[in-house]
């Protein structure tokens, strides 16, 4: 159905070939999600915390109208292939558990519909719940916060069309050709702001993509690309594979946790291409192990 869906869909736009990089229909048309699993470090109260992530692209046909998967036929009709990323990480601190996930909804060249259409992103916790929501809406963005703590309870703001850090994953994946580089205005990932309890805002941001020199993240020929808010505090590094389909090996994440300068970190452990969709049986627990545990 996905792959039926994404062919549909993408038949009705209009992208010039050499918008994605060669290759690109015949690796994300397959109708399989690539999923990447991570070790990782997480920063919060004051330590670095061990944890796992998980990293998925998939294209979704994705309705313009209500900003959500299309399942109908009536919903395809007015969908158009996005590249999805979830990112969800989950890491202990002492006693209590934390769970992150956010989902980005990119649209593929499009060029009635260049900008990021939605991010939601939540976090979970002994102590409770907190979740955000940003959509595109009259060339501007919409943010939509609820949350367990008093201060934080219920937000609604909004803030002009620009460019999102949550979106810069999937713009990786899509051609790192075209990230934006130099000095520019960013909105700051969801999930750093959660956990450091900031509000969205564009920021300004110094954005380089340079060759990666190190031995810690698997693979050849990699690129850093590292954003680094000067009156924020905080630096956010991706390093992935310079060549096709460039892949993410990793991450580090720069900044003050209760007064402690802390780099949380992943590094990439393993990478499957499939339709996970169809696997969510008892009997598919042993496909999650040997993902999940690799090493």
């Amino acid at each position: 159905m996905r792959a039926t869906i994404f062919q549909q869909s993408a038949s009705s736009t209009t992208v010039p070939a050499n918008d994605t990089p060669n290759g690109f229909d015949n690796y994300w048309s397959t109708g399989k999600a690539e999923v990447n699993s991570y070790r990782l470090e997480q920063a919060q109260n004051g330590a670095l915390n061990p944890g796992e992530a998980v990293l998925l692209f998939e294209i979704e046909a994705f309705r313009t109208d209500k900003q959500v998967k299309a399942q109908t036929p009536d919903g395809q009709e007015k969908a158009i292939p996005v590249l999805k990323t979830t990112l969800s990480k989950k890491f202990v601190t002492g006693l209590t558990e934390h769970s992150l996930l956010t989902s980005v909804f990119t649209p593929i060249n499009n060029p009635l519909f260049p900008n990021t259409l939605k991010i939601s992103a939540s976090e979970q916790g002994w102590s409770g719940h907190s979740y955000t929501q940003i959509n595109y809406r009259n060339n501007g963005y919409v943010v939509i916060g609820r949350s367990y703590e008093e201060s934080e309870a219920d937000e609604e703001y909004s803030f002009g069309k620009g460019m999102l850090e949550d979106e810069l994953w999937n713009r990786i994946r899509i051609n790192p050709d075209k990230l934006p580089k130099g000095q520019i205005q960013l909105v700051p990932g969801t999930t750093a702001a959660r956990l450091r309890h900031k509000h969205l805002a564009p920021l300004t941001a110094n954005v380089k993509v340079a060759n990666y020199e190190g031995v810690l993240y698997p693979g050849k020929f990699l690129n850093s690309y590292t954003i680094e808010y000067p009156t924020d505090h905080r630096t956010l590094v991706i390093i992935f594979e310079s060549r096709f389909p460039h892949k993410i090996v990793g991450w580090e994440e720069t900044y003050k946790s209760k007064d402690n300068l802390l780099t949380s970190r992943a590094v990439l452990k393993k990478t499957i291409l499939t339709d996970y969709w169809h696997h969510n049986a008892p009997a598919d627990s042993t496909l999650r192990e040997a993902f999940v545990s690799s090493r």
